[in-house]
């Protein structure tokens, strides 16, 4: 698609990081509503009809369980998990 930016914005959030295209959101919520821990919630920031697009870090850390991602019907979210840290001693 010409003139579109497919950049995406990164938040990192517990034991994910969080990437939204905000070229492929629409602002449906999906996301919300399935998100099991309630991280996710709106930011000012717009997707390509001006609505709002979604962000971690409103609720509880990203279990990074990745739901939000399977359920986006428009494939505007991508999760990576964070290794966890094996040199910390429990």
């Amino acid at each position: 698609m010409p003139g579109k930016d497919f950049a995406a914005h990164k938040y990192v959030d517990g034991r994910g990081v969080f990437y939204l295209f905000p070229a492929l959101c629409k602002g449906c919520g999906l996301c919300l509503e399935k998100c099991p821990v309630d991280t996710i919630g709106w930011t000012e920031r717009t997707g390509f009809l001006g609505t709002s697009t979604p962000a971690p870090g409103f609720g509880d850390p990203c279990i990074a369980c990745r739901l939000c991602e399977f359920v986006c019907p428009d494939c505007a979210i991508r999760i990576d998990k964070i290794a966890p840290d094996k040199t910390r001693v429990h």
